[in-house]
């Protein structure tokens, strides 16, 4: 009789939970040209915003970023904490979050992504990748599938050894004569709309500047007859004479210049790191919009003790320390 193995089954490997990863589109991108990872590379930074960062740069591209996801998957910081860590890191010139307009020109949706690098940029530096980056984000319109050509189409005759054909020398240009000006011919017209405003050569060549500034305020030749030649009197005695006083006396006026072309629409905006305002990338200093910005700069009157307490203040000599060493190089 065969004995019954009851050895139980070992235990699998205990897996940590994966992170959660965000909507297609959004979450974290890492920005190219980054220097490899460090032991040092946030030194710099306070005890707080350092291990956020070392932990934001541990994670894959498309990893969520929002502050609840960050809280929820370190132990040490709640969602507070990870958002002044978030906004201070900003400020050092090491994430940007922006908004990016996706699709393909007829169903367009924004996304928020959160680009970071490990290597602190400057606002400088942050613009022009922000500017490129929105290239990227315009909707491409949609391109028809290129099948194979029907069964009708011919193929296209094998290449063959032949012999280039001779180059074929261009000829040479001629001044082709300049025909009469549209004010020439308008006028020249007149004596065939009325006998009584009949016009030679020499009356159109004397007249043709007085006319031409009629097209140049946007009148064509039929407008131009109709002004001359409405109303005229029973005898006209010096037809040049009548019709110049008409081309004084009635010539339109200037048109206002068109008004000028609405912007191009922006299909990227970054958000600022304190109020979540979106705007251009261009008008954001060290992540933040004018008003945070001059609002962090005020000095504050008796600040409360606060568990990271003068962590504002090593992130600001943290972004000192990166613009002098940008500037040395």
């Amino acid at each position: 009789m065969a004995t019954q193995n009851l050895s139980p089954a070992l235990p699998s490997p205990a897996r940590s939970a994966p992170y959660p990863k965000a909507s297609p589109g959004y979450g974290k991108r890492a920005v190219p040209d980054q220097c490899p990872p460090r032991a040092d590379d946030f030194a710099l930074l306070p005890v707080r915003e350092r291990y956020i960062a070392g932990y934001v740069d541990t994670l894959p591209d498309g990893a969520a970023m929002g502050i609840k996801s960050l809280a929820k998957c370190q132990p040490l910081y709640g969602q507070m904490a990870v958002g002044s860590a978030l906004r201070a890191l900003a400020v050092a010139g090491h994430l940007r979050q922006v908004r990016c307009a996706v699709g393909d020109g007829e169903s367009i949706r924004w996304v928020t992504r959160t680009f970071w690098s490990r290597t602190a940029r400057d606002n400088e530096w942050w613009t022009t990748f922000l500017a490129t980056e929105e290239t990227h984000c315009a909707p491409q319109p949609p391109v028809a599938p290129v099948g194979p050509p029907p069964p009708w189409v011919p193929a296209e005759p094998a290449a063959t050894d032949a012999p280039p054909p001779a180059p074929v020398l261009p000829q040479q240009r001629t001044r082709e004569p300049q025909g009469p000006s549209p004010a020439y011919l308008a006028l020249a017209e007149l004596g065939r709309t009325d006998p009584r405003l009949v016009l030679s050569a020499a009356d159109c060549a004397a007249l043709e500047q007085l006319a031409a500034q009629w097209f140049a305020r946007g009148a064509d030749a039929n407008h131009l007859t109709h002004a001359l030649t409405a109303g005229l009197p029973e005898a006209v005695d010096s037809p040049v004479g009548f019709v110049r006083r008409r081309l004084v006396d009635k010539l339109p006026p200037q048109l206002p210049a068109p008004a000028p072309q609405a912007a191009p629409a922006r299909h990227l905006m970054i958000e600022c790191a304190d109020c979540r305002t979106p705007g251009p990338p261009e008008v954001f200093r060290d992540g933040l919009c004018g008003p945070c910005l001059r609002s962090a700069h005020a000095p504050a009157a008796d600040p409360a003790p606060e568990e990271d307490s003068g962590a504002g203040c090593d992130v600001q000599g943290h972004v000192r320390r990166i613009r002098e060493q940008l500037r040395a190089r």
